[in-house]
């Protein structure tokens, strides 16, 4: 049930390429007029998205990159007349919807296959000092956030009336210092350069007007109106009132739709859904964490006690925090792993279960510092007796503990007064805030003595720092390819390693000078029904080579049917037909009959797969 607390903005993210035209690895007859991927979801677009390797490692100079057709799911190149044969490589690199990058290379042959070609870049090419710097701030942020949120619930939320301005400020800080780092490396970290293109205009420009720096600019606005908050008040001894709650809820809110905006909820299955529950899950999360945070710094400033009521309200709304993140936590955990497999099988699991294992000790040390919360919610009343006797201190609820302060062995106790009234000051005490009537602290029945500081101060400082370590999982899943993507990923993959097309190549000899070479045949979709096949024949220098006649069929033995004549005709240099027909799958016996002369011909076999 642990896996309850483990989704953090997961989804079916970080597009995945299901297909390239032309095809990875195929051997085209004529020049291509463009170079189209297709993705499993919308993808942004840079201006160095292509890049296209001549055999000899030269740059072609390609067209602006665009979606074909207007779908957002596609990105695509025009490419010059000229290229002329061998073997090229599509280096790409493009943006997915939860500001990812994603990149990688494929290769293609004209005419025939070169025997040398550029060298394939890697699909995670990236700089190492932007990509550093990139999650250092994402990581900082997350820490902003979290104690920005959190002492401000502390205070808000709990009554606390000590200080927690130095931690609203660290908050505030770090958050604004690391989303100014995320804008200005913004660019380097999509394109994969180094950090002297963290200033360039022209990038920069380019971030500003993309839907993550808009969201970046966002969140330093929100942060800008925070400072306007009046929280000066509500820090010293008044209760807050609707002019702090209502627009700190609301900024609240906003710093938290930043993030679901631009991470992986916004992009997959189910989109409005996800985004308000990332949204749920981050506040619950800031406010759980942050405010232990809070709680932590109050219980290491023995000059404002921390009154028992301060920590029994967060104690409630710890609890309540952890019913959101539950809540939230099972939909985003299976939004984000699509199959339990993906739980073992891919990286974004495996970190998912060490998340578990985190926020499983994360709750036990929060168990144990319920305990000390149930200590302090018995709360201590002090009674007046009448002159001549001491003042008895009794643990409201709490028969069975032992008074202290008698007047001694077989002495007779005071009588105890109907209310705790202080007949001597007229003051009466709130046993369950732990303050006299006129707001002053009530001495050692209304504060946390010094025994149960200690103790509840090792329990909160072992959460936070499991806090932490949460967090920086968070932020490592945040940024890893969720397990429903990666499915789809492998699942492109392995269409790849098994084409929809087949290619056969099928050498021939007539037995004359000259009278040898080779027959490429493809067959598409290599599947039951309506097939085309196209045919280019290669002569013994293998250059293109014309013949009188070329004939194929397709015979399935096993079933006794066929043969099936292709019926291809010449087109000029190939041959093809768009009317082949097969009726049933399996291993079929593909004829092909070459005739090179009037009384020259001879017929090669090839076995073919059809799915």
């Amino acid at each position: 049930m642990l896996v309850l607390f483990t989704g953090v903005s997961g989804a079916s993210a970080h597009a995945a390429l299901t297909g390239t035209d032309p095809q990875d690895g195929s051997v085209l007859k004529s020049e291509p007029r463009r170079v189209t991927l297709t993705f499993s979801e919308s993808v942004g677009l840079l201006d160095d998205s292509f890049r296209v390797l001549t055999p000899e490692n030269r740059r072609v100079h390609t067209g602006a990159p665009s979606h074909a057709e207007g779908r957002s799911d596609t990105a695509s190149v025009t490419l010059p007349r000229g290229l002329g044969t061998g073997t090229f490589t599509v280096a790409w690199r493009v943006v997915s919807a939860d500001s990812h990058p994603v990149s990688g290379a494929f290769t293609f042959s004209i005419g025939k296959p070169s025997a040398t070609t550029a060298p394939l870049p890697s699909a995670a090419a990236s700089n190492p000092a932007s990509t550093g710097l990139y999650d250092i701030a994402r990581y900082a942020a997350y820490s902003g956030l979290a104690l920005l949120i959190g002492a401000a619930t502390f205070v808000l939320g709990c009554g606390h009336r000590g200080s927690v301005r130095r931690l609203l400020l660290t908050g505030w800080w770090t958050l604004l210092g690391s989303t100014l780092a995320l804008l200005l490396l913004r660019g380097p970290y999509e394109r994969g350069t180094g950090l002297g293109d963290a200033l360039d205009p022209s990038i920069l420009s380019d971030t500003l007007t993309s839907r993550p720096g808009i969201v970046l600019v966002a969140r330093l606005a929100l942060l800008a109106a925070a400072v306007l908050l009046p929280l000066r008040a509500p820090l010293r001894d008044r209760a807050p009132g609707p002019a702090v709650l209502v627009p700190g809820g609301l900024l609240a809110l906003g710093l938290a739709v930043t993030w679901a905006a631009a991470e992986h909820a916004s992009a997959g299955i189910q989109v409005p859904v996800a985004m308000v529950s990332s949204v749920l899950h981050l506040l619950a999360m800031a406010v759980w964490l942050g405010g232990l945070a809070a709680l932590l710094s109050a219980l290491h400033r023995p000059a404002e006690p921390v009154a028992p009521a301060v920590v029994t309200r967060f104690s409630r709304l710890a609890l309540v925090s952890v019913a959101v993140l539950a809540a939230t936590g099972v939909y985003q955990s299976w939004r984000g792993l699509g199959s339990w497999d993906a739980l073992t099988s891919t990286s974004y699991g495996r970190l998912l279960l060490v998340k578990v294992a985190a926020v499983a000790l994360l709750l036990a040390g929060a168990a144990f510092s319920r305990r000390w919360t149930a200590r302090l919610a018995t709360p201590r009343a002090t009674v007046t007796v009448p002159a001549g006797r001491v003042p008895v201190t009794v643990p409201a609820g709490g028969p069975g503990e032992t008074p202290q302060g008698t007047d001694g062995p077989g002495e007779e106790r005071g009588p105890e007064p109907e209310d705790t009234e202080d007949r001597h000051d007229g003051r009466t005490e709130d046993p369950h805030d732990g303050r006299t009537g006129d707001g002053h602290d009530g001495g050692a029945a209304g504060t946390i003595d010094a025994g149960q500081r200690q103790g509840l101060r090792r329990s909160v400082l072992a959460e936070v720092t499991v806090g932490i370590l949460v967090l920086m999982i968070t932020t490592m899943l945040t940024g890893t390819q969720p397990g429903r993507a990666a499915e789809e990923t492998a699942a492109a993959t392995a269409a790849a390693d098994h084409p929809a097309s087949s290619t056969t190549t099928v050498p021939f000899d007539v037995g004359t000078p000259g009278g040898h070479g080779k027959v490429q045949v493809e067959l598409s979709p290599g599947r039951v029904g309506e097939n085309s096949v196209q045919a280019v024949i290669f002569g013994p220098d293998g250059g293109l080579a014309t013949v009188p006649e070329l004939r194929i069929t397709f015979t399935l033995e096993s079933q006794q049917v066929g043969p099936i004549d292709a019926e291809i005709t010449d087109k000029g240099g190939y041959w093809t037909s768009d009317t082949l027909t097969l009726p049933l799958p399996g291993t079929w016996t593909m004829k092909t009959t070459v005739r090179t002369t009037d009384v020259d011909q001879v017929t090669v076999e090839r076995k073919v797969r059809v799915s």
